[in-house]
């Protein structure tokens, strides 16, 4: 099992793979109105294929500040890490946990996985998680209408890595696309 500690968080973090019994945890995390929120089968199978791109990030008493979720998917040139869900806390947001988990998803895409890109779906309305990501790196490679229960579109943002030497996975689309599209 991996895991990380890093005190230069104003509290001790741990970082550790994910696993069943976190499940229980989570309603802190999973409460928050922009965390899309999955059936217990659905972690289960993350945790199962992709138990690498599955991450916790815990306070010395153990209680859950945040988590990310992903996958590799794609074929070819499209070869990629996904995040599915990457959330904190609110009561530990603003303490850069958020960054340590995609820096960790995306380390993993690139010397695991030897990945082109990593992407995620954003909700347009979310300014402050499509500003995160553009501040590390990310663009909007295209807008999926009605992604979000039908009623609201998500931006598809990604993230060129050094396997993509030319840059091509990034360049964005012309027009928008339907989430049966996707």
């Amino acid at each position: 099992e991996r895991q990380k500690h890093t005190n230069n968080r104003p509290e001790m973090t741990t970082i550790r793979e994910f696993t069943c019994d976190d499940l229980f945890r989570m309603n802190a995390v999973n409460l928050d109105p922009l965390t899309e929120n999955y059936q217990a089968a659905f972690y289960l199978q993350y945790l199962y294929k992709w138990p690498e791109y599955c991450t916790l990030a815990e306070d010395p008493n153990g209680t859950p500040m945040g988590y990310i979720l992903g996958k590799a998917e794609g074929k070819d040139e499209e070869w990629h890490g996904h995040v599915t869900a990457v959330t904190t806390n609110p009561n530990h947001r603003r303490l850069g946990l958020g960054s340590l988990l995609m820096g960790l998803l995306e380390e993993v895409t690139q010397s695991v996985h030897n990945g082109y890109f990593v992407d995620l779906f954003v909700r347009e309305s979310n300014e402050t998680a499509v500003n995160f990501y553009r501040k590390r790196g990310y663009t909007t490679y295209r807008t999926v209408l009605n992604y979000y229960n039908g009623d609201e579109n998500a931006f598809d943002m990604r993230m060129a890595l050094p396997r993509d030497v030319d840059r091509k996975s990034i360049i964005p689309l012309p027009h928008p696309v339907t989430a049966d599209q996707v």
